[in-house]
């Protein structure tokens, strides 16, 4: 059996590019993208690319070119956006720890808005602007405490996690914002964990988050923007995960007649199926108990099963000869990656065989609409 991305076999780009390859199918990308933008084409969303889960150039590119904006949490991810095309107005800068100059950063390039997760960051955040003498459009990443029913390492909803400020203590926290002369509130955020496969904890996450910009109104703080952050899960074995059309319809009827803009920050969901792992068996080494392949791709080329004892799918691609493709066809994104051999555990195979780890089972053959690929940064 010979496997594809595209119209392109896994064994070409193994051959032309060298592996270990990552793999990214241009139309599968677009495909994800279009879900959300369907699914939830009644509200109007701002979907928001989570460069975090994977941020190569020419992906960050190919989503900006489908009018994606970018939830980000560090400046460099910001460099990375920029780079690539994507609107500083159209990004959303999370993330738990922002130094001074990234703040500065951002604030010169003109991010659409700071998701705020603590006290001192309020504070940090009016001490840069109002330094350089701008204001700074702000939202409160607020922690619903809700349990998002995923592993422990990726719960971030929780009161125990580090991110966001308790729910218990936002409306303070926003008072306290709002009386900053250099902050502009303009939403409310919240993520409660990645790879949920239950839609019940993200509406819940939503109905409490509404109850909250209902009391902000109470007290003159206007919401404007409604950022429900991502975590929506994929299939890596046989998860079923929540339809986003169904997700889509529960939450317009919590949002209600509220005017409010609709954020979400997808990351996992719109690049974790999208791709694959490349990685040639260099050799068998046979054991008492079993045998281990060694191949020259390493944990830091897929940590996800070692850090989550998780399951990722393997298939054996056999190494044949591949015709060279017409000069009208191009590979997709494929980026190099950099590691030495390590071993993986699994039953003896040939080793001649080209070896992939993808999240899905059986790569669609997608019609061949890829651009040529990119020389990863360096």
């Amino acid at each position: 059996m010979t496997l594809y991305c595209e119209q392109t076999s896994y064994t070409h780009l193994a051959d032309t590019f060298g592996t270990p390859l990552y793999v990214y199918s241009q139309n599968a990308l677009t495909q994800a993208f279009k879900g959300y933008t369907e699914a939830f084409a009644a509200l109007d969303p701002l979907i928001c690319y989570a460069v975090k889960a994977n941020g190569n150039l020419s992906i960050i590119r190919h989503f900006a070119a489908l009018g994606s904006g970018f939830d980000i949490v560090s400046g460099g991810e910001l460099a990375r956006v920029l780079a690539a095309g994507g609107d500083a107005a159209k990004t959303i800068f999370s993330g738990v720890g922002k130094s001074e100059a990234e703040i500065e950063y951002a604030l010169e390039a003109g991010v659409k808005c700071f998701n705020m997760e603590s006290i001192p960051e309020i504070d940090r955040i009016q001490k840069v602007a109002a330094r350089l003498g701008k204001t700074a459009p702000v939202s409160l990443r607020v922690n619903p405490d809700v349990d998002p029913k995923t592993h422990p390492y990726i719960s971030t909803g929780l009161k125990a996690n580090k991110f966001g400020i308790a729910y218990t203590d936002a409306l303070a926290a926003y008072r306290h914002a709002s009386r900053q002369p250099n902050l502009k509130i303009v939403g409310i955020d919240c993520h409660i964990g990645s790879q949920l496969t239950d839609l019940s904890p993200l509406v819940e996450a939503c109905e409490r988050i509404l109850l909250l910009v209902d009391r902000l109104a109470e007290e003159g703080i206007v919401i404007e923007h409604l950022d429900l952050g991502g975590g929506v899960g994929i299939v890596y074995k046989d998860e079923n995960v929540p339809d986003l059309q169904s997700y889509a319809d529960e939450v317009q009827k919590r949002i209600g007649s509220r005017r409010l803009k609709l954020i979400l920050e997808p990351g996992r969901s719109l690049v974790g199926n999208a791709g694959a792992l490349l990685t040639k068996v260099e050799f068998v080494k046979k054991g008492e108990e079993k045998n281990f392949i060694m191949v020259d791709a390493a944990m830091n080329d897929l940590m996800r099963p070692a850090l989550y004892n998780a399951y990722h799918h393997i298939e054996n691609a056999e190494q044949k000869h591949t015709p060279p493709l017409p000069p009208t066809s191009s590979a997709p994104y494929a980026k190099p990656a950099t590691s030495s051999a390590k071993t993986a555990n699994s039953p003896a195979r040939p080793a001649t065989s080209w070896w992939y780890a993808a999240p899905a089972p059986t790569p669609p053959a997608w019609p061949a609409t890829t651009t040529p690929a990119t020389a990863p940064p360096k």
